[in-house]
């Protein structure tokens, strides 16, 4: 894919991220995600004492593949690092941006109030990498 096309991709629909991360061990650990790219960045929310947060923490490498269901298949990963911040305000922005997508317009700013609080991160992932193919099976 082009980086239109992978940009496209990601951003059209709900689509969920499945975030990928090693923990202390080297094992992995992979998780659903919503979230919305800005740019070069990907931003999603998690809370402080989630499996998810402590690992970002420890190790900021992260990587998020997004998909499709539906023949004839195509997916995106994008591989970057993870910066955290605590700043409700900023928070608050993003996280209503991600409610639009998921939840609807209408649903927006009770999503951004409910997950911008004390003890949730704001994750920005800068992308620097992405591996994207479409119609895989075609």
């Amino acid at each position: 894919m082009s980086e239109n096309e992978w940009r496209a991709f990601v951003t059209t629909g709900t689509r969920t991220g499945k975030a990928a991360m090693s923990r202390r061990d080297g094992s992995p650990h992979i998780t659903p995600i919503w979230f919305v790219v800005d740019g070069t960045d990907l931003y999603f929310n998690t809370a402080v004492t989630s499996i998810k947060g402590k690992i970002l923490r420890r190790d900021p490498r992260i990587a998020i593949c997004v998909d499709d269901q539906e023949p004839p298949y195509s997916f995106v990963t994008i591989y970057g690092e993870a910066e955290l911040s605590e700043e409700l305000e900023e928070m608050r922005f993003w996280a209503t941006k991600i409610g639009a997508r998921y939840m609807g317009v209408d649903q927006a700013e009770r999503f951004g109030a409910r997950n911008a609080v004390h003890g949730e991160y704001l994750v920005k992932v800068r992308i620097s990498k992405v591996v994207a193919e479409k119609e895989i099976s075609a």
